[in-house]
């Protein structure tokens, strides 16, 4: 199923997030990964500290494992809508504002 989300950063958590994203450590993850680091490099931040993508999962509960080994820990306020086709989201690069942040 694919997944269009939504969620507040948790900004004080950015930095460790994007080292656990461009290390291998969560591309390593099975069995979502590389799905995760994949929807997140597409990532749009569409306001401050909001964030959008969209990402496949098989889950029976929506992306109940990628939220219990990954995003949890670095979003809140997770809004999950099941969708057929990827919308347009307008905003900025959040890979972008990650890579920003590490500088």
């Amino acid at each position: 199923m694919r997944y269009h989300v939504k969620a507040t950063m948790l900004e004080e958590k950015m930095g460790e997030f994007y080292q656990k994203l461009s290390d291998g450590t969560i591309t390593g993850q099975k069995p979502d990964g590389r799905e995760i680091v994949s929807s997140i490099r597409k990532a749009i931040l569409t306001k401050p500290l909001v964030v959008e993508w969209c990402e496949t999962c098989f889950c029976e509960t929506p992306l109940a494992h990628e939220r219990e080994t990954v995003y949890d820990q670095y979003f809140h306020d997770m809004e999950i809508i099941e969708i057929n086709d990827d919308p347009e989201i307008d905003g900025q690069s959040f890979w972008d504002y990650l890579l920003k942040i590490d500088q």
